[in-house]
């Protein structure tokens, strides 16, 4: 039996109590010994109880890399586990996705070099490689969401997001044009999300006008809010061919790294313009700006955990630095944490099994 406290011990407590110590109680109750919040760790029933955040299949949008070809499937080196797919096997990836129950898919194209030109005219062709896989997944699995990116990045033989001008420069307002048309080629398609990640000034409210004018009012838009010029991209350009094809870098368009109170204005903007859902880009980096993004507007706000992110937890994961399912899943469980409602992962397939196991 525990002896009770001395006169000492009281007047010991007594004094830090009067002097603010842990003591003391404050906002959140009592101070220690009073509290003690290791009580509701000891158990695992007790820990699963008082769980804050939670991460299910439902949290997960699986990004699926696309080429040409049939029963085509190409690794990409510096992501692991990750392939790029012909049409026919990307529709066997959505029925797996949509048996593990995962709610969406996002496609991403790699275009022949051959396609790619100045103008990136082969994004506004229905037939191409990104709306032709859209209608054979639509056709197979339609319970599935598709989120379908709208960049020009793809398709353009200078590796950027939009158009540039005669002097090198990215024009604003023709890329804003461009991107409109291929927005609608998607839509047309049978595209549900269209995510407009160019960070293009005023495109959320030109694809929303042309979405109404065209009858696809019911289409979403999750805009890439607040995309920053990141240093986690290479693994997903070479995915893409886009890496090799690049003039220069992409910091008069995507934020600058230093930057957060701007990332506001830009989620203020395309929410003024008619953006369902925001995204933040890169994803671990920027919980801050995730945190930030969902306290001050409240809406849907998303979240990418990208190529770099994935290949480097793989990368340890593999030299037996890091055990691979528990920082998946801690890393992931960050971001509900943060405030995301959704996360874009290459490990969805295995985390969403992970789960359900």
């Amino acid at each position: 039996m525990a002896s009770l406290p001395s006169d000492k011990t009281v007047s010991f407590h007594t004094e830090r109590a009067k002097r603010g110590g842990s003591e003391a109680p404050t906002a959140l109750g009592a101070g220690y010994p009073a509290a003690r919040l290791r009580r509701n760790r000891r158990a695992d029933w007790s820990r699963r109880l008082i769980r804050e955040a939670h991460l299910t299949a439902d949290d997960l949008i699986w990004p699926i890399f696309l080429i040409d070809g049939e029963r085509a499937r190409a690794e990409v080196d510096a992501m692991p586990g990750v392939a790029r797919l012909s049409i026919d096997l990307a529709v066997r990836a959505a029925e797996d996705a949509a048996e593990i129950g995962l709610p969406a898919i996002a496609l991403f194209p790699n275009t022949e070099p051959s396609l790619r030109d100045e103008a990136g005219s082969q994004a506004f062709n229905p037939g191409n490689l990104v709306c032709r896989a859209v209608r054979a997944i639509k056709q197979a699995v339609p319970e599935i969401g598709i989120v379908c990116d709208v960049a020009l990045d793809p398709y353009t033989s200078h590796g950027h997001d939009g158009l540039m001008d005669d002097e090198g420069r990215i024009d604003n307002d023709r890329s804003v044009e461009a991107l409109v048309n291929q927005a609608l080629v998607q839509a047309e398609a049978g595209c549900d999300i269209l995510a407009p990640s160019d960070m293009m000034d005023g495109r959320v409210g030109a694809i929303r006008a042309a979405l109404e004018a065209n009858g696809f009012s019911d289409t979403q838009i999750m805009s890439y809010a607040a995309k920053y010029a990141s240093a986690f991209y290479g693994p997903f350009r070479d995915a893409v061919g886009s890496g090799a094809q690049l003039r220069g870098d992409k910091k008069t368009y995507q934020m600058d790294p230093s930057n957060g109170g701007e990332a506001l204005r830009e989620v203020a903007l395309d929410v003024a313009e008619g953006a369902d859902m925001v995204m933040v880009k890169p994803g671990l980096p920027y919980l801050d700006i995730v945190w930030r993004v969902k306290e001050a507007f409240g809406l849907p706000t998303f979240a990418y955990q990208t190529s770099g992110e994935y290949a480097a937890l793989v990368a340890a994961a593999e030299r037996g630095w890091l055990d691979r399912e528990r920082v998946i899943l801690e890393t992931l469980l960050s971001f509900k944490r943060a405030g995301a409602d959704g996360i874009f992962s290459y490990f969805a397939p295995e985390v969403a099994r992970l789960l359900k196991r």
